[in-house]
């Protein structure tokens, strides 16, 4: 039995909670994956996996062996990566995950400079407002906006973007310009953004020299995509409140105006994310450090 193949076989059940997850990321055979996890606990003398029809979870043992064995492939690849990064250039495949938005109008913008200085680095975007598990997707780091409070995740502020309230002249012209943040709740039509997560609506906030208002009453029209929310604004379906990276085309153009502008929220923060008990390689920690050097001034538009 090839101890450390088995190992980094086991390891990858465990995050991913499927064999043939785990097998398509180590690019192997189910059948060879789940041979060498047996291996191993024969070898052991312990089961370290509960399978069910739905999903395979460690055994207590198992937890225990996946802790000691993660510290020992991260620290056999410390120790390659000290040997190899002074001598080669960044190299290999990331997995990004990005909601659409951002994507559209952040970081792909930006990806052509990252190219340009890492070019044997290739990138899978997966692109969706819902967040992903990093783990069983096997996705090198995310990027996400809001306050992160996962202590399983690592989060590196990468920047600040601004909220901005908008809707359609015409819009305005049949039901006026609200001059405070309370007058949303008087006949205006509110398009709001909903949780991919939990389908309810996030609420419109305001902030004016530190006072704080949210505002939560009916809206017309619920969106969970970042992309299709926009649509639906310059569509004339109501009033939004989305980033300004987002709305800027539409803000030059004409198709919306802004609203209620001593009243914007407060810099909503983005970080980019990855599983605290990764290893982070040589590829990621650039892209990493790319993205904290670009993205603060992307974010703006």
């Amino acid at each position: 039995m090839d101890q450390l193949m088995a190992m980094r076989a086991f390891t990858r059940v465990v995050e991913t909670g499927n064999f043939t997850r785990a097998a398509d990321s180590l690019n192997m055979p189910n059948a060879t994956l789940s041979k060498l996890v047996k291996s191993l606990e024969t070898h052991l003398g312990v089961r370290l996996l509960q399978r069910t029809t739905r999903r395979v979870a460690a055994t207590p043992e198992g937890l225990e062996y996946y802790e000691k064995a993660s510290r020992i492939l991260n620290d056999i690849e410390d120790i390659d990566t000290s040997f190899t990064v002074s001598r080669s250039k960044p190299q290999g495949h990331l997995r990004i995950d990005v909601g659409g938005s951002t994507a559209r109008d952040v970081l792909i913008p930006a990806l052509p400079d990252f190219i340009q200085r890492y070019p044997d680095i290739s990138i899978d975007l997966g692109v969706a407002d819902r967040p992903v598990d990093l783990i069983s997707a096997n996705v090198d780091c995310v990027i996400r906006g809001g306050p992160m409070n996962d202590s399983s995740l690592v989060a590196r502020h990468i920047g600040n973007a601004t909220l901005m309230t908008c809707a359609t002249p015409g819009y305005l012209k049949m039901f006026g310009i609200p001059a405070y943040p309370q007058e949303l709740k008087n006949g205006h039509k509110l398009i709001s953004y909903l949780s991919p997560l939990t389908g309810r609506a996030f609420p419109f906030r305001f902030n004016n020299e530190g006072e704080e208002l949210e505002i939560k009453t009916a809206h017309r029209i619920g969106v969970n995509e970042s992309n299709a929310h926009l649509a639906a604004a310059v569509a004339g379906l109501g009033i939004i409140q989305t980033f300004s990276y987002a709305i800027g085309p539409a803000l030059k153009a004409g198709s919306l105006v802004e609203i209620l502008e001593k009243w914007r929220p407060a810099p909503y923060p983005f970080h980019v994310v990855y599983p605290q008990n990764r290893h982070v390689t040589h590829r990621l920690r650039v892209f990493i450090a790319w993205l904290t050097e670009v993205f603060p001034a992307a974010l703006k538009g």
